[in-house]
């Protein structure tokens, strides 16, 4: 940890952006009126990338977001639950944009082991919630629930993807669609029935989709070790069967050459969305939402590096799973380099 440090003394300008972004702004927590907090402290239990980011919204759009997160956050993990039969999870999934109307709806029988198993059983907290957004945010919720858990309930009932995980590059885009890309749509809608945004963001559909597909891709590379570990494979097999014949040899001591290779295919991959990123990100005007929209791209864009050896010192590609030090070090130098760029 201590090279992390040092290395960071050569951006001192950074670093001062970071503290004073760390420890001298307004604490967002201050704008949550007392009868959401509690919302808001699913919100910080259940996101990595997004709680913070989405607490410094403006308040025309904060709670749609925040709320909006966690509906999704919801049906997610009854996606992600295996101990979950089909039989039970599809209903569930096709119905989840009926169910966010029922007021005190809440599900026990998620896996004792799931993360997120807690916001389900309390999950009438948040139908409350939704249910006091103005109409337009829900509309828009509702629909991308839909689309989004049907989606969902499709791949749940691919004997070919829960045998073998996402085959050609066409599937990848589609599964990436369903649980991002419609993540952004919903997204643009919302900031434009917020009025903080022109009413036209929401009809760049593409350029909106693009901006959720290539995080959910980026957490896909990312994942690869804790996804392997519970035997699910959502790199496409039509990129890693060009350089192995199972995907866990991308692991293996004699594999490295192959294994970096794969690597950069399927980041090069996630790459091909960044000019539509920038294309997006140049359409706002509200200064709150380029941030929420921005810190997380740059902070993907820069973790899309990790396969450079040469740059951190790694002797091998399984390195990037077993080396935490590595993520560490680009999330702290990515934090300060946003400080930096948006304060």
């Amino acid at each position: 940890m201590a090279s992390v440090f040092l290395q960071s003394i050569f951006h001192p300008s950074e670093i001062v952006a970071l503290v004073q972004y760390k420890f001298l702004r307004p604490s967002p927590s201050n704008l949550i009126p007392p009868e959401k907090k509690a919302c808001y402290e699913f919100l910080n239990q259940t996101s990595r990338s997004f709680a913070a980011v989405i607490q410094e919204l403006d308040d025309e759009i904060r709670d749609a977001v925040c709320i909006f997160y966690l509906v999704l956050r919801g049906l997610d993990t009854i996606e992600d639950d295996m101990t979950i039969s089909i039989t039970k999870k599809e209903p569930l999934l096709r119905n989840f944009h009926e169910i966010i109307y029922k007021k005190g709806w809440t599900f026990n029988e998620s896996g004792p082991d799931e993360k997120d198993r807690q916001l389900l059983v309390e999950f009438s907290i948040v139908i409350d919630e939704f249910l006091n957004l103005e109409k337009n945010f829900q509309d828009v919720i509702a629909d991308i629930t839909k689309k989004m858990g049907n989606g969902m309930a499709d791949y749940a009932k691919n004997a070919a993807h829960n045998e073998y995980g996402i085959l050609t590059n066409e599937d990848y885009d589609l599964y990436c669609y369903y649980v991002a890309g419609l993540v952004g749509t919903g997204l643009s809608c919302l900031f434009s029935a917020s009025g903080l945004e022109k009413p036209e963001l929401g009809n760049f559909i593409e350029l909106s989709n693009s901006m959720g597909k290539f995080l959910q891709k980026t957490n896909i590379i990312r994942d690869y070790s804790e996804d392997l570990s519970e035997k699910r494979i959502f790199w496409p097999k039509e990129i890693w069967s060009e350089y192995v014949n199972d995907f866990a040899d991308l692991k293996k001591t004699g594999y490295e050459i192959k294994a970096i290779n794969c690597l950069s295919t399927i980041v090069l991959n996630a790459l091909q969305h960044i000019p539509d990123c920038l294309s997006y990100m140049n359409k706002l005007q509200n200064d709150s939402i380029l941030r929420f929209c921005a810190i997380p791209q740059v902070e993907q864009w820069c973790q899309t590096n990790l396969p450079n050896i040469d740059s951190y010192n790694l002797s091998t590609p399984k390195d990037l799973d077993n080396n935490n030090n590595i993520l560490i070090f680009v999330i702290f130098i990515i934090l300060a380099y946003t400080a930096y760029l948006l304060y």
